[in-house]
């Protein structure tokens, strides 16, 4: 926005006044959509499936994000344009992104929109996104308005310690979904990025209850404590076996640990018993590309073992997606009693991607996907994890 833009003004002396700072969500868009000349605007946040959008206010609908504009808005990151419902003017649909994770929408009502008034909601929809992800780290209220369940204890525990659902930069895109959402046993996710490398994980701890849940807990803390002092891949892994060995004797966990050079596209992993990951390579599975022989789990099975872990390397090549999974996504059932299976779970992604769907979106379509054939309720976790290295041309 021009320095010579009227609403310029309002808006700076919003951002000025250190009273912004603690205003709740729906307090702060009236405000900031008001310094911007903006007649009204609506946030609507992604609830914990990805099935609704629940708007910030009493007064508006909640929205389902499969069958909605504001659902396409969403699924799509981008933008959409209709006439209000309420009789009278427009609404602009803008995608909240924080990152490459998507919050929700901003609804947007103008009487009109102009080229101006749509670069002030775009301009709106970036500030309210760093805002809500500035507040949902301490604000309840955006926890209990996301959520169509109450959470059970082990993974209320979990949900506390996992990344956002999908992370990003120029060089690469990891998006994750974990089922069931409310009662999570043993599975998790990881991933984070440097300037240099993305680092991910998935586990999937033995059994399903708070124990598992403290197993998991335990492993992605002490992945993330080795992660962050710079250790290497194998010097990680064994930071996890030694921290389970000491603090959970009696516990393990499969998984599978990467690390993906942004520089090279050269992947490393060590895959401790856990389901090999799974390499698409333009429009088609590279079959047994990353089967290698699995290690024992992490935890104590490790250190009683005589032989070291290996770590294993691969050099992928631009566009390239690697799924990671745990076995409660293969061993789903379909209607006709048979198992999903890894074919058919790798075919549905294959197509997703002919069509040009996003990473975050395959994932969310898949997971309900695998849920709709259990009618709703897995016979075991279903974790997916899927990374694609894109670098500049």
């Amino acid at each position: 926005m021009s320095t010579s833009d009227p609403d310029d003004t309002g808006l700076r002396k919003f951002l000025a006044d250190p009273a912004h700072l603690t205003l709740d969500l729906r307090t702060a868009t009236a405000r900031c959509a008001k310094a911007l000349g903006l007649r009204q605007a609506v946030v609507y946040l992604v609830d914990l499936q990805q099935r609704q959008l629940v708007p910030q206010t009493a007064v508006a609908p909640t929205a389902p994000v499969d069958g909605s504009l504001a659902g396409w808005a969403y699924r799509t990151q981008s933008l959409r344009v209709e006439e209000s419902a309420t009789g009278g003017g427009i609404t602009a649909w803008f995608p909240l992104l924080d990152g490459a994770e998507r919050l929700g929408v901003l609804a947007v009502q103008e009487t009109a929109l102009t080229a101006s008034s749509l670069t002030r909601g775009r301009a709106l929809a970036s500030l309210l996104a760093m805002v809500i992800t500035s507040q949902r780290l301490y604000e309840d209220s955006f926890v209990r308005r996301t959520r169509t369940e109450r959470m059970q204890l082990p993974a209320e525990m979990l949900r506390a310690l996992l990344p956002p659902r999908t992370i990003g930069n120029g060089d690469v895109v990891s998006t994750a979904v974990l089922e069931p959402a409310y009662e999570i046993g043993g599975d998790a996710f990881d991933h984070a990025l440097t300037e240099t490398t993305l680092h991910v994980a998935v586990l999937d701890a033995m059994g399903h209850d708070l124990a598992s849940g403290l197993t998991s807990t335990v492993s992605l803390a002490a992945c993330r404590n080795a992660r962050r002092i710079g250790a290497d891949l194998p010097e990680l892994v064994r930071g996890v076996d030694e921290a389970l060995s000491s603090w959970l004797p009696d516990k393990f966990c499969t998984s599978v640990i990467a690390q993906l050079d942004l520089g090279t596209g050269v992947l490393r992993w060590v895959n401790c018993g856990h389901p090999a990951p799974i390499l698409i390579r333009g429009q088609r599975l590279i079959i047994d590309a990353m089967e290698r022989d699995a290690d024992p789990p992490m935890g104590m099975p490790s250190l009683l073992s005589r032989h070291p872990r290996r770590t294993h390397e691969i050099s992928l090549e631009p566009g390239d997606r690697v799924l990671m999974y745990t076995d409660g996504v293969v061993e789903a059932r379909t209607r006709e009693a048979k198992l999903l299976g890894l074919e058919r779970f790798a075919d549905y992604v294959i197509r997703a991607t002919a069509g040009g769907e996003l990473a975050p979106e395959s994932l969310r379509r898949l997971i309900h996907s695998i849920l709709a054939m259990q009618e709703g309720r897995l016979r075991d976790d279903a974790t997916l994890l899927m990374f694609e290295w894109r670098p500049p041309s």
